[in-house]
């Protein structure tokens, strides 16, 4: 067949299956879900309301902040203490979810479905004064389909996940929120596929934040893709193959109705409870573990040899000049690790994540690929480390991060008491935790959400 031949074969696939996307994600109620999945969503809601109010505290968000001047609106700031209007609430909410490196993500997904559309869905029902039941289950046809787009995409090599495939995601789910057709959700999907960004996941190693744009940028399309269909201007013309195959990867698009209706991705995702590259997590997880056994002075520390697949070998780097380039740089992972024994928020803020004991530790760090652990992805995301120390060798290898579902799941306490620590306000804690276990009963969600803002 044809090259033309080729490219109108996926086209027509691509189309297709949006189209089938778009009439499940149009028909889903959130009395049909099932009780697990419904359960996971709130999780989910919870971890990630948190996080943002976590962000929402950093200093970087609140220059942002400050620098927008956002206008008063419906939608609430979470954490912000204001409200302001849908496509700020969107933007912002979003680049603080992801500030920190700690927003739930999805390994078979290969990143982060909810943070594609939570925000632009949240920001829309806020504005729309809508029924709580409504907005769960927009909130769960943003992370579905976001998942599954995140699940047919395989980008080139050395572009970064935010803000590419997940925009379909917050299209779907603001689109289900409107309560458009089948065939307007699928137009709003397939819009949304086609405004994606092309990120190079070298921006994240060099720390420059606008890796967290991108999440911003992401809901915001997510947002617009929803008003074009809405507004008649979109159309369904299987988009994700050029852009998503053709330019930013390959695509396959069966993915996107893979066992639809029967396999909920957000019972497979990951919480995290290190403040990291989720490709880090393994590795801290293994420092951790060996910790008891290391020297109390970490000079004592001669080497530490870090064996992880392919995905994760990448963040190398001995050295950061900001926080976001630590949270991407395993050797600043593991001299925190045995440094301070946790990699929480505070160690990749100023001055700690410049700990002269750290720093030196790091650059005695190295990375490698190994072979084995690449051939167990994606079900695995696995690492093995070598502690040299004090004449003695301490090995430790751990197939997924605490936190992954098919490993270690958190459930609500876990989630609650990372939180807590982090957060250090019983109030804020409180109030997330009553908005996601209350929404979907909420008579108006916007009320409801609004006390994020407090």
């Amino acid at each position: 067949m044809s090259a033309d031949g080729d490219r109108d074969d996926a086209q027509r696939a691509a189309r297709e299956a949006t189209e089938a996307l778009g009439a499940w994600a149009a028909g889903l109620r959130w009395d049909d879900v099932p009780a697990d999945a419904r359960e996971r969503l709130q999780l989910v809601l919870l971890d990630s309301l948190g996080v943002t109010a976590l962000g929402a505290r950093q200093p970087e968000q609140a220059a942002l902040v400050a620098a927008w001047r956002p206008a008063p609106g419906p939608a609430p700031l979470v954490g912000g203490r204001r409200t302001t209007t849908v496509e700020a609430a969107a933007w912002l909410n979003a680049t603080a979810l992801v500030r920190l490196e700690l927003d739930e993500g999805h390994k078979y997904a290969r990143g982060h479905p909810g943070a594609h559309g939570l925000p632009a869905v949240l920001a829309l029902a806020a504005d729309l004064g809508a029924d709580g039941a409504d907005t769960a289950a927009a909130l769960l046809v943003a992370y579905e389909v976001a998942a599954r787009f995140g699940r047919a995409t395989t980008l080139r090599a050395g572009a970064h996940p935010h803000g590419s495939w997940g925009v379909a995601g917050g299209a779907a789910g603001c689109a289900r929120l409107l309560g458009l057709s089948a065939g307007q959700v699928a137009a709003a999907v397939d819009t949304g596929a086609g405004l994606p960004v092309a990120g190079a996941f070298a921006s994240a190693l060099d720390g420059n934040p606008v890796r967290d744009a991108w999440l911003g940028a992401a809901n915001l399309s997510g947002l617009a893709a929803a008003r074009m269909a809405a507004a008649g201007l979109a159309r369904t013309t299987g988009t994700a193959a050029g852009s998503l195959g053709g330019l930013l990867g390959t695509f396959d698009a069966a993915e996107l109705t893979a066992d639809l209706g029967t396999r909920w991705d957000v019972r497979h995702g990951y919480f995290k409870r290190h403040a990291s590259c989720s490709f880090t997590h393994p590795v801290a997880d293994a420092v951790l573990d060996l910790r008891p056994d290391l020297p109390a002075d970490p000079d004592q520390v001669e080497e530490v040899v870090v064996e992880t697949h392919s995905l994760g070998s990448g963040l190398a780097r001995t050295s950061w000049d900001s926080r976001l380039g630590a949270l991407f740089s395993t050797p600043f992972v593991v001299a925190a690790a045995v440094v301070h024994g946790s990699v929480g928020p505070g160690v990749s803020a100023e001055p700690a994540r410049d700990d002269p004991r750290l720093t030196r530790l790091a650059q005695r760090v190295r990375v490698r690929t190994a072979a084995d652990l690449d051939a167990r992805l994606p079900a695995e995301r696995a690492a093995r480390v070598v502690v040299r120390a004090a004449g003695r060798e301490h090995v430790r290898e751990v197939p997924n991060p605490v936190g992954d579902a098919d490993h270690h799941p958190l459930g609500e306490a876990e989630v609650l008491d990372l939180l807590s620590g982090w957060l250090d306000d019983d109030a804020t804690v409180a109030a997330v935790r009553t908005v996601a276990a209350g929404l979907p009963a909420a008579a108006d969600a916007g009320a409801l959400l609004r006390e994020l803002a407090r």
